[in-house]
């Protein structure tokens, strides 16, 4: 049983409520999306086959038990399922980071879902799988990655409209380098949104455009 992966490596996590904990990544191969700030391009078609029982033995050679699944999108490949089953067997915390447009409803109910909603900015919005809202566990998260005012109030419409605040942890961040990170703070005290603030972490330590970190 194979996948084809892009890049295996240990880092801290740099998104998420996980954010600063050391992490195994995962990324695999292939993505459905074109999102205008994608920042994983390498990870459209790049990548090579690796078996599964592979996978786990890299990972556990970290000797860490937090492991991200992420990509490109990591669930159009169907071997994703088993492979975060057959990471859960060897005790593992997954994380998998999914962009919203193909069903969750099949992943394993022990796994922290990081489901990032498309906002429009991303041209990505029409892709959006509203139905995976009926599988968000309580334990869960839902990502917004915003670039401007317009996505902003999307936001806030998309959080009333589905009674996302009482669902799970709403995460918000700006696209990089692309919005003042204050505005979208004094929208969010302004407004009272119940939505954590995030940057991405690792493009604070390491350049923007490092791999495997």
């Amino acid at each position: 049983m194979n996948l084809k992966i892009n890049e295996i490596y240990y880092s801290i996590q740099g998104e998420s409520s996980y954010s600063g904990l050391p992490c195994v990544f995962i990324r695999l191969t292939y993505c459905n999306l074109r999102c205008s700030y994608c920042d994983t391009e390498y990870a459209f078609y790049e990548g090579k086959d690796i078996t599964i029982k592979q996978i786990v033995k890299k990972a556990n050679s970290y000797k860490c038990n937090l492991v991200e699944i992420t990509g490109g999108e990591p669930l159009l490949q169907k071997n994703c399922i088993k492979l975060i089953d057959e990471l859960e067997k060897n005790n593992k915390k997954v994380l998998v980071e999914t962009g919203g447009s193909l069903p969750i409803k099949n992943i394993s109910k022990k796994t922290h879902i990081i489901l990032d909603l498309k906002c429009p900015s991303s041209n990505m919005e029409s892709k959006n799988l509203w139905e995976n809202l009926d599988y968000i566990k309580k334990t869960d998260e839902i990502k917004f990655v915003i670039g401007n005012k317009t996505d902003y109030d999307w936001v806030k419409k998309t959080i009333k409209k589905n009674n996302l605040e009482k669902k799970c942890l709403l995460l918000i961040s700006p696209v990089h380098n692309k919005i003042d990170k204050e505005k979208i703070i004094n929208w969010i005290l302004k407004d009272n949104l119940k939505i954590r603030f995030q940057i991405q972490l690792h493009k604070e330590i390491w350049d923007k455009d490092k791999k495997g970190v």
